[in-house]
């Protein structure tokens, strides 16, 4: 493990297992829940779901493969499953890298990068992907953190659109956010079941744990934010991403890079405790 530390925050990387974060931790207390061994971890070369692991680029069709299980649509990339190279780091930051070599599960070389950087009471995250194939090619970006869900905890944000979903978490339908689904004034986390993409986010989210309060602040290159707020369970999910689940599939769903071309977006996550919020 990496292991990261400013003021009375704490953090720490696990490299070789999909360069993910395994904890965070402010003034002591846990922000993020360990969920299969990981608390957060990087999506790329793609966010969410492909559906079957099929799509079309360039006139040419391509086939990835399922990778979770008996889940019938390759999901979350290939970062999270990969060894992650360290390039540097210090007290409070770290640079992580992923080279692919264009076969297996993504079949277009790329690099990416993310670059940690923990204050006293915020955590920066930067990610890059740069195109090393030699036509263009699609690339999407995103987060996966699991947050801990405390009795009480409630979720802000303001997004335009929603995504309504088949039964296997496909996305079929945009439509304006219902009101049950409206975060905008703030709602308790789980209020409704969700695993669902919002579309035109403005970039911010607001989650209050009871003990703490927590501010995302997401770049521009982030505006679907999808919410994972599974019944019965002690955490979940607001994953700022570039593109829809899916969007690989869909007109100008996702950002297609020349050779050499990156994409890079920055998520800054900022905590407050309760008393000084």
């Amino acid at each position: 493990m990496l292991n990261l530390r400013a003021g009375q925050s704490s953090l720490q990387l696990v490299p070789e297992h999909g360069g993910a974060i395994f904890d965070w931790r402010f003034a002591h207390r846990p922000v993020l829940q360990a969920v299969r061994g990981v608390a957060c971890f990087p999506l790329v070369p793609y966010a969410n779901r492909i559906a079957f692991g099929k799509f079309r680029s360039q006139g040419l069709a391509h086939q990835v493969p399922p990778n979770f299980g008996d889940h019938p649509h390759s999901i979350h990339g290939l970062g999270w499953q990969r060894r992650w190279t360290v390039e540097g780091s210090g007290t409070d930051n770290a640079r992580l890298s992923l080279a692919h070599d264009g076969f297996g599960a993504w079949p277009f070389r790329f690099t990416a990068e993310q670059y940690f950087v923990l204050g006293p009471d915020s955590l920066r995250v930067e990610i890059r992907m740069t195109n090393r194939h030699d036509t263009p090619a699609p690339a999407g970006l995103g987060l996966h953190p699991y947050f801990r869900r405390p009795a009480g905890a409630t979720l802000r944000f303001n997004a335009a659109t929603v995504w309504l979903n088949d039964p296997t978490a496909l996305p079929i339908s945009r439509v304006p956010v219902p009101d049950l689904w409206n975060h905008a004034e703030g709602l308790p986390v789980g209020a409704a079941p969700l695993d669902n993409c919002f579309s035109g986010w403005d970039g911010w989210a607001h989650v209050d744990l009871g003990d703490a309060k927590l501010t995302v602040e997401a770049s521009a290159a982030f505006r679907h934010l999808q919410v994972y707020t599974p019944e019965g369970q002690d955490f979940f999910c607001i994953e700022p991403v570039t593109h829809r689940p899916n969007g690989i599939n869909a007109d100008k769903g996702m950002t297609v890079l020349g050779p050499g071309e990156t994409l890079s977006g920055t998520v800054i996550f900022h905590m407050a405790a309760a008393s000084s919020a």
